[in-house]
């Protein structure tokens, strides 16, 4: 599967691990070419290296086996960090004090699949690339606070304990779902994540997910404490919330995490490997994370996938399942971009091209033409959105997405799903925007809060509150680039890798292919 030659590899590690780029790269990680892999494609071994050191991860050293100089991971810890004071107080750490949860079982992940990279550059936490897309607010890390997500559970089948220590996956979020909607266990003993019935039983009418895109876990958690997010203390009073949150897929973006909690299985079996990746076999850029391209991401998985919906429904053949903008949807009774493959396919809307194009943009605005303007909802602070313009979008589409949960859970009973998954983005953009703790991502969860609030008292209004499963994530976290720590190892990679008369592609930046391409 790798295209990578040995003196390609030697040259491209020694590059990236110079001690002139260490503020800039925290790791770099590749399968290791001597172990080989598995039938299936997951390789037997990967490693990882820093300025400091080479380590090996192995099914027998998950958190790896130093192989020369220090450990390249200087924790593996998926509680580091904790409490959130720790993290309040060491925002952005240098790789020396950083921490690197379950690097063996993502990390093989992620390079099983054909379309993963040949390497892995691993930014450091405060890096800041805008001119490379970039933004104020990051993720994407191995490292644990990019990589962590809230997860809360709460309402019918859950016993109100409030704040426990422990850590979940992404990939729980699926098989827990499934099963706590009648999926039998065995059904979902092939997946990656495991049911978590230590947290959540059976019983409900009703099963809900909620995605808040970005909602950073700590800020989360912190002020539903107090007082500033009444409605997720709503969920609290009603449940469990992991201290440690859920340990998201590497790379810690959104599209390898969307798919992975709604199918159960990391990137390597899904196939969506990043929101931006090289396909050798279709020698050609994929950019699933975009827009207008969002509709399609069922398209680019890889055989043997099934999602939430496709799980529940073939337990329960009859029931109704609601999807409300999320890209993972396959198989759901009722979806926001099933309605968007309707448009197309009718002709009522023009193809959007591929992502980036004129005719993508051109989508992009049609669409908006179309949404709720946030500027006349009291559910939005208008302030941020004329400061962000990414804010005012997603804002419009999270009306949107409230308006279509009420609408659904307002027909009667025998129509409403029981089974319904609902994102929300307007977090994303303000931590983009901002970074963790920055005032407009706080005042993106507080908006995400109001609106979840008048979801709660519709399903109150209705008589099924006290029926429902809810279960809040988010696909990561986020951490604050740096101002002072800045710079590029492109150069670095051209002089390495030039000379070699070796093609090579950096995409992300961060995914590096050479050979082949």
């Amino acid at each position: 599967m790798t295209h990578l030659d040995p003196a390609a590899l030697s040259a491209a590690v020694a590059a990236l691990t110079d001690p002139s780029l260490v503020e800039v790269v925290a790791v770099v990680a590749w399968p290791d070419p001597e172990a080989g892999r598995d039938p299936a494609g997951r390789p037997l071994a990967v490693l990882v290296a820093d300025a400091g050191g080479l380590a090996r991860l192995d099914e027998e050293h998950p958190d790896g086996l130093v192989v020369s100089g220090r450990h390249p991971l200087p924790s593996t810890d998926p509680m580091a960090f904790l409490p959130y004071a720790d993290e309040v107080a060491d925002p952005s750490p240098s790789h020396e004090r950083n921490a690197y949860p379950l690097p063996w079982p993502r990390l093989a992940s992620f390079f099983s699949d054909s379309r993963s990279p040949d390497l892995a550059i691993v930014h450091a936490a405060g890096h800041w690339f805008p001119e490379e897309g970039g933004h104020r607010g990051e993720h994407g890390s191995l490292d644990v606070i990019q990589s962590r997500a809230p997860f809360v559970v709460s309402g019918a089948g859950v016993e109100a304990r409030g704040l426990v220590d422990g850590h979940a996956r992404l990939v729980d979020v699926m098989p827990t779902l499934a099963w706590a909607a009648g999926v039998e266990r065995e059904q979902l003993a092939h997946l990656d994540g495991v049911v978590r019935d230590d947290l959540v039983g059976r019983g409900s009418a009703y099963v809900v997910g909620l995605l808040w895109d970005g909602g950073h876990p700590g800020s989360l958690l912190d002020l539903a404490a107090r007082g500033e997010l009444p409605n997720v203390a709503r969920l609290l009073e009603r449940g469990v919330a992991l201290t440690g949150g859920a340990v998201a897929e590497f790379p810690s973006l959104t599209l390898v995490n969307h798919t992975s909690m709604l199918t159960g299985v990391g990137p390597g079996r899904h196939g969506v490997v990043g929101n931006v990746y090289w396909d050798r076999s279709e020698g050609k850029q994929v950019v699933p994370n975009d827009a207008a391209t969002w509709h399609r991401t069922g398209e680019l998985y890889r055989d043997g996938v099934t999602t939430l919906f496709e799980a529940v429904t073939a337990a329960r053949p009859g029931v109704r399942t609601a999807c409300v903008n999320e890209m993972t949807e396959r198989g759901s009774w009722a979806s926001t971009f099933a309605l968007v493959r309707a448009a197309l396919s009718s002709g009522e809307a023009v193809d959007p091209g591929e992502a980036g194009s004129g005719e993508s943009r051109d989508f992009v605005t049609a669409v908006r033409a179309l949404l709720p303007d946030p500027l006349t909802s009291d559910l939005v602070t208008h302030a941020r959105c004329a400061e962000d313009d990414d804010y005012a979008f997603y804002s419009a589409i999270d009306l949107l997405g409230l308006a279509t949960m009420v609408g659904v859970f307002s027909a009667p009973e025998d129509e409403r799903p029981r089974v319904a998954w609902w994102s929300q983005y307007t977090t994303d953009a303000a931590h983009h925007h901002g970074g963790p703790r920055s005032p407009i991502a706080t005042d993106g969860l507080r908006d995400c809060d109001v609106r979840l609030g008048v979801l709660l008292d519709h399903l109150e209004s209705i008589g099924i509150l006290d029926r429902t499963l809810f279960l809040l994530t988010a696909d990561h976290g986020f951490e604050t680039a740096r101002d002072e720590i800045t710079g590029s190892w492109t150069p670095a990679l051209h002089a390495a890798l030039d000379p070699l008369g070796v093609p090579w592609r950096d995409e992300g930046p961060g995914f590096l292919y050479v050979g082949g391409v």
